[in-house]
């Protein structure tokens, strides 16, 4: 019985942010794979249109402990068990370390690694008892390489990392695996909610950060534009590795995905400090 396959032959994938982007992306890739499905959301009314074509839907803030033990909850009785957990919400915010609101931080947080970790504890015993199971983290270049003004998100990216390498070692025993997907820019609405992070500054605004602030802004809108690029990868793309991993006999520890992502962590992996910073001042701003 490989590790994603049920005794009765049927398999189970929850996914966490399915609203938009690459969970909505995912939950159509394994749906057409036959995989049945339970897709999440904060606001279920986003998800309500996937029922007509046999997908469980349930609502879940992944940074709500009541919401989050529910909704798995809900997720076993109806299905029995999950397979597959694909913890794929998150967002990007965006401050200079220096100037960044501590709540924001903790929100961030929150949403990318403690909500991701308490789906994971709950997950587990099950797997364990059924000896398999699957974890897919949905990571980021970002979890690998750290870019100017996006210092907490990147932090909760190299958390996601850590974690699941520990993760990866301590379950293994019990035939449960753990996948790390690392995309680099995406064309999905996560670029606008990055930049809606930002405090861009007032006029008035002329703080040490303001100008920088700005650009970042425009340089981020434009790297998640379709229109502008096309070396950002399509939603779908993610979703496609996503399903790879989830069904793979034996599945890599990480999967890169896009050409961007895998240009920058080469470059991370073989240049010094010094000369990977004098890269990044070259292709973004900095204060």
């Amino acid at each position: 019985m490989s590790a994603t396959t049920s005794r009765n032959g049927a398999r189970t994938v929850m996914i966490t942010g399915c609203s938009t982007g690459i969970g909505r992306a995912s939950v159509e890739r394994f749906a057409a794979a036959g995989w049945r499905v339970i897709a999440t959301a904060r606001r279920p009314e986003t998800v309500a249109d996937l029922i007509a074509d046999g997908v469980a839907t349930l609502p879940l803030d992944v940074s709500d402990e009541d919401s989050v033990v529910g909704a798995v909850a809900a997720a076993k009785r109806s299905h029995g068990r999950i397979d597959v957990l694909v913890n794929n919400a998150g967002y990007g915010l965006q401050a200079p370390v220096e100037e960044a609101d501590l709540a924001d931080v903790r929100r961030q947080f929150e949403t990318n690694v403690f909500g991701l970790v308490r789906l994971t504890q709950l997950v587990l015993p099950d797997m364990r008892a059924q000896r398999c199971g699957r974890i897919i983290n949905i990571s980021s270049m970002g979890g690998r390489l750290t870019l100017p003004g996006g210092g907490f998100y990147h932090a909760s990216k190299h958390a996601v990392e850590a974690i699941s390498d520990a993760l990866r070692l301590e379950v293994a025993g019990f035939g449960v695996q753990v996948v790390l997907v690392e995309p680099g820019p995406v064309l999905t609405e996560f670029g606008t909610t990055t930049v809606a992070t930002m405090d861009t500054g007032q006029p008035e605004d002329h703080g040490p950060y303001a100008t920088f602030k700005q650009e970042l802004a425009r340089r981020l809108a434009s790297a998640y534009d379709g229109r502008r690029t096309s070396l950002a990868s399509s939603a779908d793309r993610v979703a496609e590795v996503i399903v790879t991993a989830a069904a793979a006999p034996r599945p890599r520890a990480r999967y890169v995905v896009g050409p961007v992502a895998h240009a920058l962590l080469t470059s991370r992996r073989f240049l010094p400090d010094r000369a990977f910073d004098a890269l990044i001042r070259s292709q973004l701003p900095t204060p």
